[in-house]
């Protein structure tokens, strides 16, 4: 529910600061008083659109702030999906500044336009001659119907595997697109991963065979070295090894004299066996090492291909090939498998489909049933309402393709006269009959659902006073479930409000401002007579005045 409103540098408002009460309020005053001001800077914190031209003081920025009771409107949900503090008294503001540039913010976060309004539809109706035409919609009148049906929940259920189905659908056609791109590139992919299975792709191949091609493209020189080196190891006179053995052999002595001569001789015996070790490799590599032109040919072949490819795929690396080739793998096994796929999908798909067809049987069964009773208590409000030969047909007929609301097409069809043509409301309803039609409708979702606030600006113009009685019995009735404010120039419906406001205008020598306060019961029955016998109203008028407050 609506607590508090506070407006600030707002056409005439300088300072506007109103707490409210639940159940049904009423506001009142002359025509001109600013009634339709509140309303405006209301929609601002509602997400409409700022007009700079509004500011009262075009250097000072204007503000508007919301402060809502939400606990029982259950938007936990909302508030975590958008990353919002969730309190249960959140405030909405709306600044608007002198440079033109126009702010929002949920306690103190600033939000986007569509995050604002998607919280302030779910806070507050406000219900005019223009929200009247939403009666017409048929979205709204399906609405209706689900609300009496109890069809929320099922809703629900059906929204969540109707975006299920979409989804599927989606990725069936996803499929059948990519079978066809598969199918054309399927011959080339197919040629090119063949390509790439023949050749030696691992980690390490390609450094591996250039090392052997430098081996097998220099077999002499690397005979010549080692050759050389082998000499120098064992030539009998001048050989490494022979001046090693003398060298050990002098150690050996000099080991008999302490420990430090001791650890000489063991360096030179390791030496010794290490250049053992060397030579006996050096023999080995000597006798491995030949000419081999067959496998010099082919190790130039793999490289050659190898750097072929990798120029081909514009890669560096053959982990880069590895991962290509394995791209053109998967490429291929989808263009293999994937009428297996598709099947699969047209499946899920089908099985999808029937859930969604039972949940629309479920949901058209349970509309069929309410309709009567939504009839019925439509013409019993309407009849109170001083329509009491106005009719409704409601009918309910299956429609081809799933939409958001099942695969029902729904006929909403109004006369307000017995024997009167039916019609579609927007085509044979006037405007005063819209509005007690919507009151009516507003009157029965209190009793099924947990509406917003609910703000009807004037909906009582041009109704007579009896009816008017009627009305805001109707309101009064309503703000039992809910909060309910009436901006009304019928005193009838003022005196039905358990608080009544008023609106209205201070003049000082350089300025008019718009002022609001909360009347007393002295000042309500005043202001009452003023509304029934004008500004010089006479005591009847007064007492008349206090007469409907006391039967209020």
């Amino acid at each position: 529910m609506l607590v508090r409103l506070a407006i600030k540098n707002y056409a005439l408002i300088d300072d506007l600061n109103v707490t409210f009460g639940d159940g049904f309020t009423t506001i009142t005053g002359e025509t001109g008083a600013g009634k339709s001001i509140l309303l405006g800077a209301l929609s601002l914190v509602l997400g409409k659109r700022a007009d700079l031209s509004l500011l009262k003081d075009k250097s000072r920025k204007c503000t508007v702030e919301a402060e809502f009771s939400i606990s029982g409107y259950a938007l936990k949900p909302f508030f975590e999906a958008r990353d919002l503090d969730y309190e249960e008294h959140t405030i909405l503001r709306r600044e608007i500044l002198p440079s033109g540039k126009s702010r929002a913010f949920v306690n103190d976060t600033p939000v986007n336009l569509e995050i604002l309004s998607g919280l302030g539809n779910q806070l507050i109706d406000v219900h005019s001659q223009h929200q009247t035409l939403q009666l017409t919609e048929n979205a709204f009148q399906f609405k209706v119907v689900d609300a009496l049906a109890g069809n929320v929940k099922l809703l629900k259920e059906y929204r969540k595997n109707l975006d299920a189905f979409r989804h599927l659908e989606m990725e069936l056609q996803q499929l059948q697109d990519l079978k066809v791109e598969a199918a054309k590139a399927l011959d080339y992919n197919s040629f090119l991963l063949d390509e790439l299975e023949k050749a030696p792709l691992k980690e390490g191949t390609l450094d591996a065979l250039e090392t052997e091609f430098e081996q097998l493209n220099n077999v002499e020189t690397l005979l010549e070295l080692l050759a050389q080196a082998h000499q120098l190891l064992n030539e009998e006179q001048m050989g490494v090894m022979s001046s090693l053995m003398l060298l050990r052999q002098a150690t050996q002595k000099l080991s008999a004299f302490g420990e430090k001569f001791e650890n000489l001789n063991k360096r030179v015996e390791a030496s010794t066996i290490e250049l053992d070790d060397i030579t006996s490799e050096f023999q080995g590599l000597k006798e491995t090492v030949e000419p081999d032109p067959e496998r010099l040919a082919e190790v130039n072949g793999q490289l050659e291909r190898l750097h072929n490819l990798l120029k081909k795929h514009q890669v560096a690396e053959i982990g880069e090939l590895i991962a290509v080739k394995e791209a053109l793998s998967e490429k291929v096994a989808v263009s293999l498998t994937i009428d297996t796929d598709i099947r699969d999908k047209q499946n899920a798909l089908a099985a999808q489909r029937k859930r969604l067809e039972n949940l629309c049987i479920d949901l058209s069964a349970k509309r069929a049933k309410s309709i009567p009773e939504l009839k019925r208590m439509l013409e019993e409000k309407m009849s109170v309402l001083g329509m009491p030969s106005a009719g409704f047909q409601i009918e309910i007929t299956p429609s081809r393709d799933f939409n958001n609301r099942g695969k029902d097409a729904l006929t909403f069809l109004f006369s307000a006269n017995r024997g009167s043509h039916y019609g579609e409301l927007k085509k044979v309803a006037s405007g005063g009959e819209l509005s007690r039609i919507m009151l009516a409708i507003k009157a029965i979702l209190a009793s099924y659902e947990q509406l917003p606030t609910l703000m009807f600006d004037e909906i009582d113009t041009g109704v007579s006073g009896e009816i008017s009685n009627t009305m805001g019995e109707i309101m009064k009735e309503m703000g039992k479930y809910m909060q309910v404010f009436s901006i009304t120039h019928l005193p009838q419906v003022a005196s039905k409000g358990s608080q009544q406001f008023k609106v209205y205008k201070e003049e000082d020598q350089r300025t008019t401002s718009t002022r609001m306060k909360l009347l007393s019961e002295a000042e309500r029955i005043a202001e009452l007579a003023e509304m029934l016998g004008g500004k010089s109203y006479s005591e009847s008028a007064e007492n008349h005045a206090r007469t409907l407050l006391t039967q209020s």
